[in-house]
């Protein structure tokens, strides 16, 4: 099975099996981690914001209009920073890794 790293606001890594065709945020809740993503995946919110590991950015579709102006309402962003509702888990992205962060 696939996996990807996500390393929780306390700095601690956990590997997590992830499923193909889920986005990033579902697979993050389903094994108990505090994601948000209040509007349910539907880019509405920016409260499922990670940031992306370096390496991995570039692996990734680039944000569309909608993730972008939904970005411009974190406090802090990084160069990795996407929203975890909007990657889809594709076998390519198998070791993905993204840092939980604070959105409040």
């Amino acid at each position: 099975m696939s996996k990807i790293k996500v390393i929780d606001q306390s700095g601690i890594s956990h590997i997590l099996d992830a499923v193909e065709g889920w986005r990033v945020m579902e697979i993050i809740r389903e094994h108990g981690f505090e994601v948000g993503g209040l509007c349910g995946g539907a880019c509405a919110c920016a409260t499922c914001h990670v940031e992306v590991s370096d390496g991995w950015v570039e692996k990734l579709h680039p944000a569309n209009d909608d993730e972008e102006a939904m970005l411009d309402n974190v406090p802090i962003l990084s160069n990795g920073s996407r929203l975890s509702c909007q990657i889809i888990f594709t076998p390519e992205l198998d070791g993905l890794e993204v840092k939980l962060v604070a959105n409040g």
